[in-house]
């Protein structure tokens, strides 16, 4: 039998009614229950009703995408759902596979994603940066493009998602002006990303100070399953080592295809996305064709993927 991943998507997978196929589980209920509460705000109502612009705040949407993913591996547990092999997770998805992996309580997580988040949104004032897809073009196309585009100001290659689809971020203008060049040399298309701070660039290093400091007085352990931390793809089991991974992901590249491969080279034949939306599929096969890739959207979903790695054992 062969060993099975799960992993967690970030910001960019959020939508008005996301969880409401999974409404009638009650670890979802009570996982947004428990998070609300930390908070002092109705992240259920935030996840059903929007707005759109409300959950495209980077100070609401990490939270959110963080309740939303571990809500979806408890549902997964109250089903019977074995542990996997690996866990990731893309971005702030690498917070909900901590949490899944047990390195870090829910009850730590919440907030600190939330302080994340306004530590980025403070680094980079809203309309200062920005973030956009670019599609068609090989990696080193696009590390020419923020080159040439950027004039003085940061724009960088943040997200290497899958071969032909990769983000880059920074400073606004520099981001328009790499869409438009992008376009020039061949980009099937480029679009500005609905997120509010430009991750995973050199701006975020004022973030990033901020979030070292953070991380001090919280608590984290060994995982009990291997997570595949962004900025090395490695997984860690020094605490010290993964709040560097965690401190360093805000400024480095999210490595999604080499995460995807390392799956891979170890043995896995399924990858699970364990969150609300298929964009991580939709890159897991792209990455990977021969790897059984499988989404879970709603009750019918999650059912169908403990089926798929049904007998497949993980590590204990």
């Amino acid at each position: 039998m062969t060993p099975f991943a799960v992993t967690f998507a970030g910001q960019g997978s959020q939508s008005v009614g996301m969880m409401s196929g999974l409404a009638d589980l009650a670890a979802v209920k009570s996982t947004f229950d428990e998070a609300s509460s930390i908070l002092g705000t109705d992240l259920w109502m935030l996840a059903q009703e929007g707005p759109a612009e409300s959950q495209n705040q980077t100070v609401n949407t990490q939270p959110l995408m963080l309740v939303a993913g571990v809500a979806t591996w408890r549902a997964w547990e109250s089903l019977g759902g074995p542990l996997p092999a690996f866990f990731a997770g893309h971005s702030l998805g690498e917070y909900t596979a901590l949490v899944a992996a047990g390195a870090l309580s829910f009850a730590d997580a919440v907030p600190l994603v939330r302080f994340r988040a306004q530590a980025m949104q403070d680094a980079v004032p809203e309309g200062t940066g920005g973030i956009a897809a670019v599609l068609g073009l090989d990696v080193d196309e696009v590390r020419s493009v923020c080159r040439d585009a950027a004039m003085g100001d940061v724009l960088e290659a943040v997200n290497l998602n899958s071969p032909g689809q990769f983000v880059i971020a920074g400073h606004r203008a520099a981001v328009e002006r790499g869409m438009a060049l992008a376009k020039e040399k061949g980009a099937k298309r480029a679009i500005m990303l609905p997120m509010s701070a430009p991750s995973h660039c050199a701006l975020m290093q004022p973030a990033a100070d901020r979030l070292s400091t953070q991380l001090v007085s919280v608590a984290l352990t060994a995982p009990i399953v291997p997570v595949i931390q962004n900025a090395d793809v490695r997984a860690f089991i020094e605490v010290a080592q993964m709040k560097r991974a965690l401190v360093e992901q805000l400024f480095r590249p999210v490595r999604w295809i080499e995460t995807v491969q390392h799956f891979a080279s170890n043995g896995v034949s399924t990858v699970v996305e364990c969150v609300p939306g298929k964009v991580l599929t939709g890159l897991n096969k792209r990455i990977d064709g021969n790897l059984n890739c499988v989404a879970v959207t709603d009750r019918a979903g999650l059912e169908a993927a403990i089926a798929a790695v049904s007998g497949v054992h993980g590590v204990a």
